[in-house]
């Protein structure tokens, strides 16, 4: 064989092995993110949010406003727990995923099957002693699916990854220690193809961290901490900006006192997003510990905070703080909706955040700029507005009202009437985008609080709170006595559209659809139907139990239907859930919601909804 021809052979391979490998790689890529194509598919509910951008809107049109009247349930399911079911389930393909609280079974259910029989069920063994560390009820927030494989994030921290056909345990990670107060109540997010999870216990001075996994094998690829030096937080100083301003070195460290940072809370058991176009992903941080703020003085970052991270190496490209330094407890996990707007004649792509705080924030998702920050609760009164003048030393942070101020009222002096309560105008439940409206449909609370910190002391896996909370309706001082909203918000000027009183909290997500109606839950277990445009309730039915699940839809055999699980409990249920009577109780909660036990009991039922033949 001649030289040249030798050569000739040696590169030939090469270029055929490089094309393999690409080839490979092009479908591994595209089979790890088929989400992308799915989540477009509106006769499945592929996602625990709905889709990539936690829009929770489904283009599904067979219900409209002129027929959802004829609503009526199509099937149940018990799932033979009785706590509070927050979440709700996926529907891949002909198959319904459904999860509940601990011990956190997994049922797959065959949508084909006319009595949807149980095609597998998977069934965690799990320490029980994990469950008196749950800050505030058993819940579960969903399941996560990507690459055949069905997520769920155990109680005691667990990661398991189960085969989506089988229901068997393909790999498990442990991603904390409850004997420390870590657990988990969220739901995994699969984005590309890593599967993100969170921890909870913010309540037990857990330092908060998200953790990036690879699909396939559950191997750690990266973890971002809230608080603590740069290389903990994935911050890097002088290119990571707030509010357009680089962040200085180790900021997660010098607006601590000593290392309280290493108890500092900003736990991330909420909601998470993605923009494949920025590759970013976003999410929120919670409260800093203890709920003293005496005990920690300054901004104590990164808690309470909006963050954007790079997906494949978790570098944080911006952060926002919401409430520096809280003393209220205003956890800033709730969802971080992608919506691209119009604002002010311009396309923007937007990040939309309603918190705990009670102001809905508007931001740039590209740079974090801050568009639009004002409340969504004509309640709110700890703070009078937030500061939008660019050259003022306080821009971006909200202007507090001494009066509502725990920091200055001091310990063991109880400061009355602040607006809203702990558990925020708005908690985890998450709202809803429509884009034809252009308007976020939004669970709302309307409740204040008297709030008296005092000193304590930190225990690893002990209760690190340091607050007695009384909660009570925002207008107690008038004579009313409904504790929650569902409003629309326009998110671009950052006003509420309109807006219909509910009895209670509405504890339970919301979902809008192309035909024109919105759904959502209420805590004495209605699912109702509103026209998205008037608001107009056009439909409701007594479920079995308390709804704080989030409403889903999908088609079946050419059929929409709607479903969602009630079993009241959760933060605001929480004296029904665990048998609590004391008003302050809960962190709170239990005199306000006491009446609750006079309109639902306890339960665990998914109720799926359909339009009659």
């Amino acid at each position: 064989m001649r030289p040249g021809r030798r050569q000739e052979e040696k590169l030939m391979h090469k270029l055929l092995l490089s094309t393999s490998v690409a080839v490979l790689a092009l479908a591994g890529a595209a089979k790890a993110d088929d989400l992308q194509t799915l989540q477009k598919d509106p006769k499945q509910w592929v996602m625990p949010t709905g889709d990539y951008g936690n829009l929770r809107h489904s283009a599904l049109k067979q219900i409209t406003t002129e027929n959802v009247g004829k609503l009526a349930p199509a099937w149940q399911f018990s799932t033979g727990v009785l706590r509070g079911h927050e979440g709700a389930p996926l529907v891949i393909g002909d198959v319904m995923y459904l999860h509940t609280p601990f011990p956190n079974n997994v049922y797959a259910l065959d949508l084909k099957d006319p009595d949807h029989k149980i095609l597998w069920k998977y069934e965690p063994k799990q320490d029980p002693s994990v469950v008196p560390v749950m800050c505030c009820d058993t819940v579960n927030r969903g399941l996560a699916y990507g690459d055949g494989k069905i997520f769920l994030a155990q109680a005691d921290t667990t990661l398991v990854a189960l085969d989506a056909k089988s229901g068997k345990l393909l790999w498990s990670v442990k991603n904390g220690d409850p004997s420390k107060g870590q657990t988990s109540t969220a739901a995994p997010h699969v984005f590309k193809d890593k599967v993100f999870v969170g921890i909870a216990g913010g309540e037990f001075g857990v330092r908060g961290h998200i953790t990036a996994y690879d699909v396939k094998t559950g191997q750690q690829v990266w973890r971002g901490y809230s608080m603590g030096p740069d290389a903990d937080t994935l911050i890097e100083p002088g290119k990571t900006t707030h509010l357009g301003k680089p962040v200085e070195k180790d900021s997660g460290i010098t607006t601590w006192e000593g290392e309280q940072w290493k108890i500092g809370g900003g736990t991330t058991w909420g909601w998470y997003s993605y923009d494949p176009d920025l590759n970013l992903v976003y999410y929120g941080s919670g409260n800093p510990s203890t709920w003293n703020p005496k005990q920690r003085p300054g901004d104590n970052r990164w808690s309470m905070t909006i963050w954007a991270r790079d997906l494949d190496t978790g570098k944080a490209k911006w952060v926002y703080q919401m409430t520096p330094h809280d003393e209220w407890d205003y956890d800033g996990i709730n969802e971080m909706i992608l919506a691209d707007q119009d604002m002010g004649g311009q396309k923007r792509k937007t990040l939309v955040h309603f918190d705990r705080n009670g102001f809905a924030y508007t931001l740039d998702r590209v740079t974090g700029e801050l568009l639009v920050a004002e409340k969504f609760d004509p309640a709110v009164n700890w703070a009078s507005k937030v500061d939008m003048d660019k050259s003022s030393k306080t821009y971006g942070r909200p202007l507090g009202v001494a009066k509502y101020s725990t920091e200055q009222n001091g310990e063991d002096v109880n400061t009355q009437y602040v607006c809203p309560a702990a558990l925020g105008s708005k908690d985890q439940q998450p709202a809803s985008y429509d884009a034809t409206t252009g308007l976020f449909l939004v669970p709302t609370n309307h409740v204040c609080m008297d709030y008296e910190p005092f000193r304590v002391s930190y225990t690893a896996g002990q209760p690190y709170v340091g607050a007695t909370l009384e909660m009570f309706p925002a207008g107690k001082d008038k004579g009313e006595t409904h504790t929650g909203n569902f409003i629309a918000w326009d998110a671009k000027v950052g006003k509420i559209v309109w807006s219909n009183k509910e009895q209670f909290s509405v504890w339970g997500g919301a979902t809008s659809t192309d035909g024109g109606v919105t759904f959502y839950g209420t805590l004495e277990g209605y699912l109702k139907a509103v026209d998205t445009k008037t608001g107009k309730e056009l439909y409701k039915y007594k479920t079995p139990s308390g709804i704080i699940g989030n409403v889903t839809t999908y088609e079946s055999g050419g059929k929409q239907y709607v479903a969602v699980l009630s079993g009241v409990g959760g933060w605001a249920g929480i004296g029904l859930a665990a048998g609590l009577s004391k008003s302050n109780e809960g962190l709170g909660a239990v005199g306000n919601y006491a009446s609750l036990a006079n309109y639902t009991a306890l339960g665990g039922v998914l109720t799926v909804f359909a339009l009659p033949n």
